[in-house]
């Protein structure tokens, strides 16, 4: 890998997604769109907002930085991009660690509208500093984009891109703890649940919502989530490979 590499895949990637103003509206407005109408929709009991407001402000990021990723790749795949960049002599970790810079960018971005909104604006109440609120929505934020650059290997259109999400995201909502503790699940799913980063990434959420300080939880889950994401994004990187000789 060598930075000059690595941020010129960045800025081309960047490029891109500048002139596609639907994915940006997708990244940066839904997220935002459905914080808004979740408000709304408990207008006559704040408290439920507040109590799930925190784990969607990180769950909505990582569902929506994975669609766009997974469809944004692979279009790249599809059209020969990658073809033609693996061609050249561009090391797999300046390519993965460009298009995840470029979307990390943007996850930047889409975290801080939407815990803004959330704190701000919607008078989402959090114990914690929204500094740490901030971080986990991030590093979901993050995950979501790793998920999406591996999970672009195994699809051959962006109709099936979609279909991953059932697979990929759905069980991990089911089971993270946002329906229902995931302790009184029966012991089958709540160990499945113990292994999902979705999980860690809601207790994350959890945590600042209840404690004024950083605690040790905490701190395990944001590293949980992070240690997931960069697995991820190896693997993704293994996955880079040419489809001809």
């Amino acid at each position: 890998m060598t930075t000059a590499r690595t941020l010129a895949t960045a800025a081309r990637v960047l490029r891109q997604l500048r002139h596609d103003p639907r994915s940006i509206a997708l990244m940066l407005l839904v997220p935002c769109l459905m914080l808004f109408l979740l408000r709304y929709v408990f207008d006559g009991s704040p408290k439920t907002f507040d109590s799930i407001g925190a784990s969607l402000l990180g769950i909505f990021p990582l569902i929506t930085m994975f669609l766009v990723t997974s469809i944004a790749t692979l279009r790249e795949r599809t059209s020969g991009t990658l073809e033609r960049l693996l061609a050249m002599p561009l090391g797999k970790g300046d390519l993965i660690a460009g298009y995840a810079l470029a979307f990390g960018l943007l996850a930047i971005v889409q975290s801080t509208l939407a815990t803004g909104l959330a704190l701000w604006a919607l008078g989402l109440d959090v114990t914690g500093s929204p500094w740490l609120l901030l971080l986990v929505a991030l590093l979901d934020a993050l995950l979501g984009t790793a998920l999406g650059l591996f999970v672009s290997a195994f699809a051959a259109s962006e109709f099936q891109a979609v279909q991953f999400m059932p697979a990929v995201i759905f069980p991990q909502l089911l089971l993270c703890g946002l329906f229902a503790p995931r302790a009184t699940m029966q012991p089958v799913l709540e160990g499945i649940s113990n292994v999902l980063p979705m999980s860690y990434a809601v207790d994350g959420m959890n945590e600042v919502l209840r404690h004024t300080d950083v605690t040790a939880n905490f701190i395990r889950d944001a590293l949980v989530v992070a240690i997931c994401a960069l697995l991820v994004l190896a693997l993704g990187a293994a996955t880079l490979r040419r489809r001809t000789a």
